[in-house]
């Protein structure tokens, strides 16, 4: 755990009730949000996520506490373990990134995701990956801050783009 007077960040234990209902409520929160798609979350996502989370080894979120609202669940970042085959080494996966709307501009981010780079390194990866909506400037500007570029191996093939197939 980590704390200072404004934030206080810890890795979720999914079998904290406390921590459990912080994560599902930013999530919840996050998947309302039009960078998040604009839809709650699911009943299924909402009573089923926990045990998946507990399950899956691979898996590990952050979570920003604000002490001074009575330790008020401001931010959640969930990553998903990977492994990238060309440097045979794991790479974490920033999944997920939540801040509550009246603490953005605070670097509650910036905090959870140096968190996130410390406990990567501990894992011995090699690499944090995630992606961002085009239009999520203010998310953009903060990754590339923190060192985040576009994914390419040779500027001639161009970057990397994110793609999805529904199943």
């Amino acid at each position: 755990m980590i704390q200072s007077a404004d934030l206080c960040l810890c890795q979720a234990d999914y079998s904290n009730t406390v921590h459990v209902a912080a994560l599902v409520d930013l999530l919840d929160g996050y998947a309302r949000d039009p960078a998040g798609g604009g839809e709650p979350l699911s009943d299924f996502a909402k009573t089923n996520l926990p045990a998946a989370l507990r399950g899956r080894p691979f898996m590990f979120s952050v979570l920003a506490f604000d002490p001074m609202e009575d330790s008020l669940p401001v931010g959640l970042i969930n990553c998903v373990e990977g492994f990238s085959t060309f440097a045979c080494k794991p790479l974490v996966n920033v999944h997920d990134v939540v801040v509550l709307p009246s603490h953005r501009g605070r670097r509650v981010a910036q905090h959870m995701l140096a968190l996130v780079e410390q406990m990567a390194r501990e894992r011995g990866a090699c690499k944090l990956t995630l992606e961002v909506l085009s239009g999520n400037h203010s998310a953009a500007i903060l990754y590339r801050r923190m060192g985040f570029e576009n994914y390419q191996l040779d500027p001639a093939m161009g970057h990397a783009q994110f793609m999805q197939k529904w199943l």
